[in-house]
């Protein structure tokens, strides 16, 4: 349930930064493609559309996907994405065989690099003179 919230919620993200932030539209020129997220397993999917400089998201498997990103059960998803090293999680994932890859590898790494717009800012705290 938490890796379901989780997918919605970067798709929330992602169509978000996809109408506000300059810097991510940038990441989105000329990528026309879906993608997904899912468990192997098959009982959480999302996939998440580009087009013209926006992202949006909707349930299920897509039909073909540029690159799908398998994690062998939600539990797991959810621990990766929340893992303070996210790329080493991703990496030993990938090693493990407990993430799968399908379609496209360098599509993954232009996804994992859309991630770091979504971090939210850091606020500096001010003291008062």
């Amino acid at each position: 349930m938490k890796f379901r919230f989780l997918l919605w919620m970067l798709g929330r993200l992602m169509a978000k930064a996809s109408r506000e932030n300059p810097a991510f539209q940038q990441q989105l020129a000329d990528r026309d493609m879906v993608f997904q997220l899912h468990t192997l397993d098959g009982k959480v999917a999302r996939h998440f559309i580009v087009k013209d400089q926006r992202i949006s998201s909707k349930r299920g498997p897509a039909r073909e996907p540029a690159f799908a990103l398998g994690f062998r059960d939600g539990a797991y998803g959810f621990a990766t994405f929340n893992a303070k090293n996210k790329q080493l999680a991703f990496m030993q994932g990938i090693q493990n065989k407990d993430i799968q890859i399908q379609g496209n590898p360098a599509l993954v790494l232009w996804f994992q690099g859309l991630t770091k717009y979504l971090a939210p800012k850091k606020r500096i705290e001010q003291k008062a003179a």
